[in-house]
This record gives structure tokens, sequence and C-alpha cells, in this order.
């Protein structure tokens, strides 16, 4: 906890008053220009690959860059991209995946979740992936899960055009999904290629 005392300290003395003119702008406006849909994994930081200040991006952060498909009811994901499509109006989605993700290492690797059965559930969102990543050229160890967290992405894209905003804005063409894994060793950004990508 110090050190993120230490950070506040940091941000507060140095770091704001360089963009106090920043801030002041965004207290009272919000009009990010992409949705980022990433992995929680702490190695994975948005406005740091992106170099986007505050203000640019609205994040949604969930284990394994997950994407439920639409259901009606109260869904913190789910509101959130209808937050960001129907109400700020963002023109570009980028869900990212990443390299070394525990997500998909577990789901490749056949992990044990029966001590994590939120976890085991949450993973369920992925089973397209799975599919995806079965019917491609048998691959083993590390290649196997590279090849997951793609056919995830690629599995992603297609849960978020279940979302009625998504759909609305795709067919009205104020919209753009892309897929992306990132690179955690060498900082690189792979383009991930779906039907319902238009990056």
């Amino acid at each position: 906890m110090h050190e993120l005392q230490d950070g506040y300290a940091r941000f507060r003395d140095t770091v704001y008053p360089a963009k106090a003119p920043l801030f002041s702008r965004l207290a009272t406006e919000h009009r990010p220009r992409a949705l980022f849909i990433g992995c929680s994994d702490a190695r994975v930081v948005p406005e740091l690959i992106t170099q986007s200040d505050p203000g640019e991006l609205f994040v949604i952060r969930t284990a394994g860059n997950l994407v439920p498909a639409y259901a009606p009811g109260a869904d913190g994901v789910v509101a959130s991209i209808e937050y960001a499509v129907a109400v700020l109006g963002v023109s570009d989605i980028v869900v990212c995946g990443h390299t070394a993700c525990g997500a998909m290492t577990a789901l490749a690797e056949g992990h044990d979740l029966g001590a994590a059965p939120v976890i085991a559930d949450w993973l369920r969102h992925a089973d397209a992936a799975r599919a995806r990543a079965a019917a491609a050229p048998a691959v083993s160890g590390p290649a196997r899960v590279t090849t997951l967290v793609r056919a995830n992405v690629a599995a992603q894209l297609q849960n978020l055009a279940t979302h009625p905003s998504v759909t609305r804005a795709l067919a009205e063409g104020a919209l753009a999904l892309h897929g992306w894994v990132f690179d955690i060793a060498s900082g690189t950004v792979e383009t991930v290629d779906d039907a319902v990508a238009v990056a």
C-alpha cells in the first residue's frame, strides 16, 4: 500500500500540475473515442499500450478479456458496453488479448478449477474460443496457448456483435470492431481478423 500512496503523491505533485488543463476539461466532458476491452492482467495496461491520455479510452477489463454474449438482465460488462456505444457514441471497439494469459493458459492446459468455481463458470464465455482453437491445426506447448488467445479474441468479437447497441451501430456504419493480441515480451500488437471486425 505504501507504493500506491507514494505513487499518488507523485501524481499530485508532478503529473497533475502538468495536465491540469486536461483534467479541468475532463471534469465537465466525457467523450472517449474508443472502447478498449482487455484482460484484467496487471501486465496489460490499455492506456500505456495505446499512449492515451485520460478521457480518450473507455476501458472494460475482465479475466481473459471475455465478453459475455448478450442476454437480458443486469450485468456490469453488458451495461458498460451499452453505455460506451449507445450513450458515449464510441466509434471503435478493441478486444485485446495477450500472450501468457492466465485464463487462456488454464483452459489450454486443462487446469483443475474445482477450487475456483466462479472462475470456472466465468471461463465458459470462452467455450466458442476453445472450439475455434480445436479446429485449428494441432499444436502443442506454448503454441497451444497462443492459438487459444487468438481464437478467443475472434470469439469475443462475435459475442460483442450480439449486443443490440453494437449491432445497431455496426449496421449504421458508426462503429468498427478490432481484434488485437498484445505480446508482452516484445511490446508488439498483432491484429486478429474476424468476420465482424472492420479493422
